[in-house]
C-alpha cells in the first residue's frame, strides 16, 4: 500500500485531526500524545520521520525539527475505530521538549503530582526564542 491509500483508512475527526500515541519501540514506554492530519501522516509514512500537526500553530512540524530528538518510525498500528494511531519509534534522546524523556513524567500520588523522572536536557538551552 502507498501512503495515499494507508490515509484513506483513517477516519480524522471533524477538524480534520487524528491522535497519535507514541511508544518507544524498545520498551513500550509510553512518550508522548498529539495530533496529525492526513498532511502529517502522509509525511510520516513517506519519511520515516514523525510529523505532526500543531493545533496552536496551526502548522506541520517534524519531531526534532529544532531539538535534534528525532522520532524514527518503526512500527505503526490503528485501533478498532480508525480514529487513533500508535507508533512505535526509535526515539532519539528525548520526547519531550520539557527536557525530559517522556511527556508523561508526573505520576499521581497521595493526590498530587510529582516528577518522577530526571530531566535528560535544559530545555531553555535547546529552545530559544
Amino acid at each position: 500500500m502507498v501512503a495515499e491509500d494507508i490515509v484513506k483508512e483513517v477516519t480524522f475527526n471533524t477538524d480534520g485531526l487524528v491522535v497519535a500515541i507514541v511508544q518507544d519501540c524498545n520498551n513500550s514506554e509510553a512518550l508522548m500524545v498529539a495530533y496529525m492530519n492526513e498532511e502529517a501522516l502522509r509525511h510520516t509514512l513517506e519519511s520515516g520521520k514523525m510529523t505532526y500537526y500543531s493545533r496552536s500553530r496551526k502548522k506541520l512540524w517534524v519531531k526534532g525539527e529544532t531539538s535534534g530528538h528525532v522520532q524514527l518510525v518503526k512500527e505503526v498500528r490503528i485501533d478498532c475505530d480508525g480514529d487513533a494511531l500508535l507508533f512505535k519509534v526509535d526515539q532519539k534522546k528525548a520526547a519531550c521538549h520539557m527536557g525530559y524523556r517522556s511527556c508523561f513524567f508526573r505520576k499521581l500520588q497521595d493526590n498530587v503530582w510529582n516528577i518522577v523522572e530526571d530531566k535528560i536536557f535544559d530545555e531553555k538551552q535547546v529552545y530559544r526564542d
